[in-house]
């Protein structure tokens, strides 16, 4: 006789994907409406139903282990997929506009599958879509200009996962990595090319900052307007430039510190909302954006 199959419960999930995503079970038991014991003790029963221990101990809060780690991608698809599930059975007739903002980085190729999710719930909302730079993205939603905005936020800032508060939550952190082509080899002789995005750009200035900071000799072989003509100039041999791997082409390479370049620590990558901006369309691609963009942000930091 078969084994009677164990259904993993779906609050049980989406407190644990809270919990992780908001800095702790005692952020989780706030946005939930519940005690820190009681979100631990579901902790303790998704851990009988797996069978493996999935947190440790980090100091005052919990990391994941091994098992939670792979088990918290899991349960941001399950959570994601139910609401999709119930928004597309519920919420067809759902309407109106949702002003959305996005870096370079992420239009391309990491989001179609998000928004496509987001379509086929609610096919009568009018997404209103602007590509642009991190600054320029807050700006507008802080001014009302947008509903929702994902941008990087400050390199070496908030951990992965923190609620940022004020509208802002962390969904990811990133490493911040140097970038050429694939038959790149530093001239210790001669001054580092690269190939950056005109000024101002966050990631342009932080990596100048480092390459001074260490003593390493650069110059500015190629500017340009947009990442893809920045990734065109690498692919060309142009120079190096600075990002991070979202949406890298896979004609480039990341360069290690075996090529004598400084580390570059890691950005947080934000989802900001306005606070004007209360409509139900909003509420649903915030939601989604929320659960289902982690998962495809791993995707990118496992490659």
């Amino acid at each position: 006789m078969a084994m009677r199959p164990t259904n993993l419960d779906m609050d049980v999930l989406r407190a644990m994907v809270i919990a992780m995503e908001h800095g702790g079970f005692a952020r989780a038991a706030e946005r939930l409406g519940r005690t820190q014991s009681a979100i631990s003790l579901q902790m303790k029963k998704l851990e009988e139903q797996v069978g493996q221990p999935l947190f440790r101990k980090a100091g005052r809060t919990v990391a994941l282990t091994d098992a939670g780690d792979l088990l918290l991608g899991y349960a941001r698809r399950i959570v994601a997929l139910n609401d999709e599930a119930l928004s597309a059975a519920r919420g067809r007739a759902m309407d109106g506009t949702v002003r959305v903002g996005f870096p370079q980085d992420l239009a391309e190729r990491r989001l179609p599958a998000v928004l496509g999710a987001f379509h086929r719930a609610h096919p009568r909302v009018h997404v209103e879509a602007q590509v642009g730079r991190g600054r320029e993205l807050r700006e507008r939603v802080a001014q009302g200009a947008l509903d929702l905005a994902l941008a990087f936020g400050e390199i070496g800032g908030n951990p992965a996962g923190a609620a940022s508060g004020n509208g802002v939550a962390t969904l990811a952190h990133l490493p911040v990595v140097w970038v050429a082509h694939g038959g790149f080899r530093p001239d210790p002789e001669s001054p580092l090319p690269l190939a950056l995005l005109d000024a101002p750009c966050m990631f342009r200035q932080h990596g100048i900052e480092r390459l001074d900071g260490d003593g390493c000799p650069w110059r500015i072989t190629f500017t340009s307007p947009s990442l893809s003509g920045l990734w065109a100039a690498v692919e060309a041999g142009l120079g190096v430039t600075v990002r991070t791997p979202l949406g890298l082409p896979d004609t480039l390479t990341i360069l290690g510190q075996r090529h004598g370049l400084p580390a570059l620590g890691s950005v947080p990558l934000e989802l900001h909302r306005a606070p004007s901006a209360a409509a139900p369309a909003v509420d649903r691609l915030h939601a989604i954006l929320a659960n289902s963009l982690p998962a495809v942000l791993n995707q990118t930091e496992a490659s």
